[in-house]
């Protein structure tokens, strides 16, 4: 019987740490000034010492940047929440960074759409 993991380490330290930050925003730390902020993917070095924290926000109350530079202004207040619920030999240091992968792909969608409408239009012609 195999004992492997079903993936890797950073991995999984990547979707706890996920899901404690998560619950440190809703217990915590009020970012409801900032917009309603979301944390959609942790990448983890493989030594475990940086947290690469993706964030999006919905109903911007500043710009990204400036939301980026607040939840970066706050790493060590996060940490501090996350240590006693992260079971590592050290707390990874958190670096938020915006993730655009949804404006992109609305932008990706906009085209399509726009390509499509192009054929049905030059289809009924």
């Amino acid at each position: 019987m195999s004992t492997e993991k079903p993936y890797r380490r950073t991995d999984r330290v990547g979707a706890q740490v996920q899901e404690i930050l998560a619950e440190i925003v809703y217990r915590h730390i009020d970012l409801s000034h900032l917009g309603f902020i979301t944390f959609s993917h942790v990448d983890i070095t493989p030594d475990l010492k940086i947290a690469h924290v993706f964030f999006s926000v919905l109903q911007p109350a500043k710009s990204f940047d400036a939301i980026e530079n607040e939840l970066n202004g706050l790493s060590k207040v996060f940490r501090k929440y996350l240590a006693p619920e992260l079971h590592v030999k050290s707390i990874p240091e958190l670096i938020f960074n915006y993730d655009d992968s949804y404006d992109r792909q609305e932008h990706l969608n906009k085209i399509i759409r726009k390509i499509h409408q192009q054929d049905n239009d030059s289809e009924s012609v």
